[in-house]
Order: structure tokens, then sequence, then C-alpha cells
């Protein structure tokens, strides 16, 4: 088994989901809010993931940035839209 670094953050056993899922995701890809919650266990919850990345208390470990909305925009971001956009080109 292997030795776990660290407990993803989260009150919910949602939110821990969310977070572990999105740090799995590989670098350099995206994911839309909506299927970050799919892959949490509640596909409806999207709301609910745009509220846990604003409030990612991990943003370096677990990659928020590379959460964008539905219909292939941006999305927003705590530090501001021009990191984001940093960040996502910095990957590919």
């Amino acid at each position: 088994m292997p030795k776990k670094i660290f407990d993803f953050p989260g009150e919910t056993a949602f939110a821990k989901k969310v977070y572990e899922t999105l740090y799995n995701t590989k670098k350099g890809s995206v994911i839309t809010y909506k299927e970050l919650a799919s892959k949490a266990g509640n596909p409806k919850a999207y709301r609910a993931v745009g509220n846990l990345m604003k409030n990612n208390p991990l943003p370096i470990i677990i990659p928020c940035h590379r959460v964008i909305k539905s219909d292939g925009s941006i999305g927003k971001f705590s530090p501001s839209i021009k990191w984001k956009k940093y960040l996502l080109d910095l990957e590919r």
C-alpha cells in the first residue's frame, strides 16, 4: 500500500473527493466544474465545486486553475483571470 503523503482538505467526504480528483488531473489538462462534480459523485453540485475552488487552501498542490466552465470559457480565479491564463499556458 502506498504511503499517504497528506490528507485532502475539506469538511465533507464530497469536498475531499473533489480536491483528490482535481489533484489527480494531469498537468496541462482542464476539467469543467460539472465534470469535477460528477467524478466526485454529485453531478449537480457544480456550484459547490466552484465554492471549493474559491476556497482551495492548497492552490499550489491542488491545481484549481485547471477548472473551467462547461462552455469552454475560463471561469473565475481568486488571484486574477490573468494568473489563471498564465498558469494554464505555462502547463502546455
